[in-house]
């Protein structure tokens, strides 16, 4: 049985991968259950964030952030 990476079922996910993996683990998901529950599980945990909201970040972070930077380059 292959094991696949994290990164590799996601880049699948995505489809980002090659050809080869892509056609590895629609393969492997034919006889392997727990793949293809770990895919599913993926393809849900993706689309669930695609409906978050996105929200800015507040002003004085920002401005927190770009003093900092700018801090940090004074000292170089």
């Amino acid at each position: 049985m292959l094991r696949f990476s994290q990164e590799q079922l996601i880049q699948y996910v995505y489809s980002e991968c090659s050809p080869i993996l892509k056609l590895a683990i629609e393969n492997a998901m034919l006889e392997d259950t727990t793949l293809q529950k770990e895919v599913k599980a993926l393809q849900r945990t993706i689309k669930q964030l695609g409906k978050l909201e996105k929200l800015s970040p507040k002003q004085s972070t920002i401005d927190s952030i770009l003093k900092y930077a700018g801090e940090s380059n004074k000292k170089k």
